[in-house]
């Protein structure tokens, strides 16, 4: 089964940081050079249908706990505007004050601009950025993520969260143990994502998976301030691959 099309938009995750969730729909990710990633496969260049759809999803929204996060198989700022301007509303009407978006660095200059415009309606915006890895080297070298600073502090200028993504060949308990460290060191949570089964040349190493299994998994699981996701939909939105 493809992403392109996923089943579910909406869910709320009642556990670590509970949160309504929103996969919607941009125009497409403006940097698509990731080496492992095929999440951007679910878009359209078609502003108006996408807003139609985010729209069905927005009216979903309860506002049970206060929060929401949205993700759109890109960045924030790649939704069409009427989508943007439903979501500050959607957040206004149900008393929702904080609001989780993920941002690509290649967008690091207009987080502020987001930032402000909710803040107008006295939401706080929550930045997640994908970084993957803090290894500068094996980031740009294999994963081409388009990060140029191997900085944790510079990155955490613009982010509040991060994205790490282990279960990859070459990965050591090492490497992995030290990205959470730095990943709580610099920023507020860090969300660990497995690497799964996909459409793209990079492939999960099992073996790498089982030293984050035996040796992370329970050290971290009950970490308030850490997500782990063994597989891409337990957020409950998208699609796996069959």
């Amino acid at each position: 089964m493809s992403i392109a099309e996923p089943e579910k938009r909406y869910a709320v995750i009642n556990k670590k940081n509970p949160r309504e969730i929103l996969l919607l729909r941009g125009r497409g990710c403006g940097w698509r050079r990731c080496s492992f990633c095929d999440y951007h496969l679910d878009f359209s260049t078609n502003a108006e249908e996408n807003y139609q759809l985010n729209k069905t999803e927005l009216e979903k929204v309860t506002g049970c706990y206060g929060k929401l996060e949205t993700i759109n198989s890109g960045s924030f700022p790649e939704l069409d505007e009427k989508t943007i301007a439903m979501i500050r509303q959607v957040c206004v009407e149900k008393n929702i004050h904080e609001l989780h978006v993920e941002v690509h660095w290649m967008y690091k200059d207009e987080i502020q601009k987001i930032r402000d415009y909710f803040a107008e309606k006295g939401i706080v915006v929550k930045v997640k950025l994908g970084v993957e890895t803090f290894d500068y080297e094996y980031r740009e070298t294999i994963l081409k993520k388009g990060i140029d600073t191997d900085s944790p502090e510079e990155i955490a200028k613009y982010a509040d969260e991060v994205c790490l993504l282990f279960g990859l060949s070459h990965q050591t308990l090492a490497s992995m143990q030290r990205d959470i460290g730095i990943g709580l060191r610099f920023f507020e949570r860090i969300c660990i994502n497995i690497m799964v089964e996909n459409s793209t040349k990079i492939k999960p190493d099992e073996k790498v998976i089982q030293v984050f299994c035996q040796e992370l998994y329970n050290k971290y699981i009950n970490d308030d301030r850490i997500d782990i996701l063994m597989e891409n939909t337990e957020f409950g939105v998208g699609d796996k691959y069959e």
